[in-house]
């Protein structure tokens, strides 16, 4: 073979790679998905431990219901004020190995949270944990986002999947081990942290070599253009907040008080209270897979709109129902509730392009205020009035849900 036909060759050889190497990096990274999915998985996993030891720490401690929703909102603040200056600032400059350093400071959380021995040291821990989350999610949803290849309701929804997976199965695990055993075995949820540090940092090699890649011009991302005036953008932003602001508030009162309902109104053991709870854990999993494939194909406003209004009748009859209906009801309330999240969040992505990690942070952030708000505000009303008025009055919250008729249709649904 002559020099220039060799030459011809390898030039061809290498585009052929470079091409190779650029198509697979643009198309959806489904074994990334599923590793970030287990990550958020793991994550959710230990911060579900903190709502499932209420009953525990409040007999143990003799707390009120105020002490007991200045915890959830101790964790929730922490976990909300730092997620949009953290995402703000990797969409500046992305920091692919900051998701194992972030379950560091959940790792350390439960540590201390084991050892507590009064309420002062239980708002220490659980403001790590807090601080743990507060740098897991806006990274970690970019992740995601770049491992779409354009679907990226599915990418959100497989994310938010292994959250709400984790979420259920922490309730369950506590019922089966804290509950019977005690306080110390919460030391055993620091596997988890240390498992999740693992997959987190062979996630950030990933995402460091597609930054690489994407440096170097191999990985073009087909970009949504903002489609509306600033004007219209900051209305809408400001739309899907409040309806942030009705789906957690309400969640908050089910997350973390409903246990306490099902004794009061029941008489129900903590373990049977706490299988109830996991029962709408699992039902919150299985309606979030949902959410985000539905908003890809017929339009994410259609999803919320369903989502979060749809949740109202159920959610108006379950305070006055039967042991039987209430199993029924709270796991219709969670998978319809649960879809909205996710087409929340890609519709505000599409609003703002290419400010992935700050939306992600500042939505993820303004859920978990709110459903730290929603807590402390709920305890102190059961306190005063009893945890039964309480989900009498969150059952309204959902109604909300109509003012999703102002947002407008940014992307048309996908052609089946």
């Amino acid at each position: 073979m002559s020099p220039s036909n060799k030459f011809l060759l390898n030039g061809s050889m290498e585009k052929k790679s470079t091409a190779n190497i650029s198509n697979a990096a643009q198309k959806t990274a489904y074994p990334i998905l599923f590793a970030i999915c287990f990550a958020h998985l793991l994550n959710d996993l230990q911060q579900a431990v903190i709502p499932s030891i209420y009953p525990l720490l409040k007999e143990s401690y003799r707390l009120t219901f105020t002490q007991i929703g200045l915890i959830t909102f101790t964790f929730q603040i922490t976990a909300s004020l730092l997620q949009p200056f953290i995402g703000f600032q990797t969409d500046k400059k992305p920091r692919p190995f900051s998701l194992a350093g972030g379950m560091v400071f959940t790792l350390t959380g439960l540590i201390f949270l084991t050892f507590s021995s009064n309420f002062y040291g239980i708002l220490l821990s659980v403001g790590l944990v807090g601080i743990g989350s507060s740098i897991f999610h806006p990274e970690a949803s970019r992740v995601a986002y770049l491992a779409s290849g354009g679907k990226r309701g599915l990418a959100q929804s497989i994310f938010q999947l292994g959250g709400n997976v984790g979420s259920a199965v922490g309730p369950l695990l506590v019922a089966l081990i804290v509950v019977v055993y005690g306080q110390t075995y919460i030391l055993l949820f620091t596997a988890a942290s240390v498992l999740a540090i693992i997959v987190l940092l062979k996630i950030g090699s990933w995402y460091r070599n597609h930054l690489n890649l994407r440096a170097a011009g191999k990985i073009v991302h087909d970009e949504i253009q903002p489609l509306l005036p600033r004007k219209k953008v900051i209305f809408s932003i400001s739309i899907l907040l409040v309806l942030i602001f009705s789906k957690y508030f309400y969640s908050a009162g089910l997350s973390s008080y409903f246990t306490f309902f099902l004794i009061d109104k029941f008489n129900l053991s903590v373990q049977d209270s706490q299988l109830y709870l996991f029962t709408y854990m699992a039902a919150v999993a299985a309606g979030t897979l949902l959410g985000g494939p539905l908003g890809d194909r017929f339009g994410r406003k259609y999803i919320i709109w369903f989502s979060i209004l749809g949740t109202a009748p159920f959610a108006l009859m379950l305070p006055y129902a039967s042991l039987f209906w209430t199993g029924v009801l709270v796991v219709i309330i969670g998978f319809i509730l649960s879809s909205a999240f996710s087409a929340i969040l890609v519709y505000a992505q599409e609003l703002l392009p290419g400010k992935v990690g700050m939306v992600s942070g500042l939505f993820f952030g303004f859920a978990f205020g709110m459903g730290g708000l929603g807590s402390a505000v709920l305890g102190y009303v059961a306190d005063h009035t009893g945890i039964q008025y309480v989900f009498k009055v969150c059952a309204f919250l959902p109604l909300m849900g109509i003012i999703t008729a102002f947002l407008p249709n940014i992307r048309k649904p996908q052609k089946a």
